[in-house]
């Protein structure tokens, strides 16, 4: 999620602004085609609008008090907090035949956590970290 929420508070930083993703790679040091994958997720989630050519770029599709980061963390999100599952346990031991069960319960409680905690921050919030 770091890619995700750097991204989003330089563009925060620059509402009015175009930003391209040279200058937000530069920010986060890294190679700008990642910087371009990375905005792809955020604009098919909605948080973002991209353009393209030579006075393209990217800007928050709204307001950043009107993000919340768990909006950010649901959108971005790609594997559970603690973890995986184990994809193969062993069906003959006790823990293994329950264990997938088990970690899905934990690993959906977790999730709540984190959504919950979240949904009283706005990406504003953060960004005000900042200033």
């Amino acid at each position: 999620m770091e890619y995700y929420l750097h991204i989003l508070t330089l563009l925060a930083n620059f509402p009015d602004e175009w930003l391209s993703s040279d200058l937000v790679a530069g920010s986060i040091n890294i190679n700008p085609v990642i910087v371009r994958k990375e905005l792809g997720v955020l604009q098919s989630a909605g948080l973002v609008v991209s353009r393209k050519g030579k006075d393209g770029g990217s800007k928050l599709k709204k307001a950043s008090e009107d993000i919340s980061l768990s909006e950010v963390y649901l959108s971005v999100k790609n594997s559970d907090v603690l973890g995986k599952k184990n994809l193969n346990p062993n069906p003959k031991c006790s823990v293994g035949k329950q264990i997938n069960e088990n970690l899905e319960q934990l690993f959906d409680q977790t999730d709540q956590l984190v959504i919950e905690a979240l949904s009283h921050k706005t990406l504003n919030d953060f960004v005000k970290k900042f200033h």
